[in-house]
């Protein structure tokens, strides 16, 4: 899975209007126009598939996947309160997109380990604790275990069950 694809299947599961996308976006620090919106929530095309004449596609890097992430869960939660003098957390491996995509959205739809289960049973995936576990880790770690792409479109289907069911 691509970004692209990424925000068009959390925007379904989620059942989220553009304006509320621009609005996320705005709440993550990144500017995206009405205009824009529909470009970047066009699926990819494979590879040796040939774009049709109107095919137009904006591309979403991964900071600007992030600061969508990040502002979904200021949208769903609220602004955090700052703390004087703490400093910002220092993330020394990036993580992988998948893995960050669960945490945030774990966050944002303010889920429990069992709810996370729940969700991805109810889109067809049996997983332990552990195995949760070891994806929602930090990068570095021993058990830290690169969450796949077929385990995250199991979570967003499963969020579309949940949230649209």
């Amino acid at each position: 899975m691509d970004n692209n694809d990424i925000l068009i299947r959390v925007r379904y599961a989620l059942d989220l209007k553009n304006r509320e996308m621009i609005e996320i976006f705005k709440l993550g620090g990144v500017t995206v126009s009405p205009e824009e919106m529909p470009k970047i929530l066009t699926k990819s095309m494979e590879k040796d598939e040939e774009a049709p004449a109107d095919y137009d596609q904006m591309k979403v890097n991964h900071k600007n996947l992030e600061a969508f992430f990040n502002g979904l869960i200021t949208y769903k939660r609220g602004p955090m309160p700052k703390k004087e003098g703490q400093p910002a957390p220092v993330q020394e491996k990036p993580d992988h997109v998948n893995n960050m995509m669960l945490k945030k959205l774990k966050v944002a739809c303010q889920l429990t380990t069992e709810e996370m289960l729940d969700v991805l049973d109810d889109g067809g995936i049996a997983v332990s604790k552990g195995e949760l576990g070891a994806i929602m880790r930090k990068p570095g770690h021993r058990n830290y275990k690169e969450c796949g792409d077929n385990f995250a479109r199991k979570f967003l289907k499963g969020l579309s069950v949940r949230y649209r069911g």
